[in-house]
């Protein structure tokens, strides 16, 4: 008997952790002057076919809560949940973006990249 218990415990405790956790991984974004401050570099390409991710810019920090490329602008690196770097060279880049008009085009095209934003 107390061995499920302790079992029903542990997974209760590790699914709140997941739920947590997976909530934590936002995107708020703060644009930064310097590639060596960044988290990683950005190039916003011409065309979503392009793109590894397409973004959609919020106006609310509450509404960028997952890993979905809905991102909110911060105006301090330290309200960020990632520092990036606009460069001015595709090949220079980690991610492409294309920066659509509606929240519902945001979506990862290029799923393999999206550990930059864990």
């Amino acid at each position: 008997m107390k061995i499920n218990i302790h079992l029903s415990i542990s997974g209760f405790l590790f699914f709140g952790f997941f739920l947590i956790t997976s909530n934590s991984f936002g995107q708020k974004i703060f644009s930064c002057d310097s590639k060596y401050e960044a988290d990683f570099k950005v190039f916003v390409v011409k065309s979503k076919y392009e793109a590894d991710l397409c973004v959609y810019k919020v106006d609310s920090k509450y509404e960028a809560d997952d890993n979905k490329g809905l991102w909110y602008f911060t105006d301090s690196k330290y309200e960020a949940d990632k520092i990036i770097y606009f460069t001015d060279s595709k090949y220079e880049a980690d991610l492409l973006i294309y920066i659509v008009d509606s929240k519902y085009e945001a979506e990862w095209r290029e799923r393999q990249k999206m550990h930059l934003l864990f």
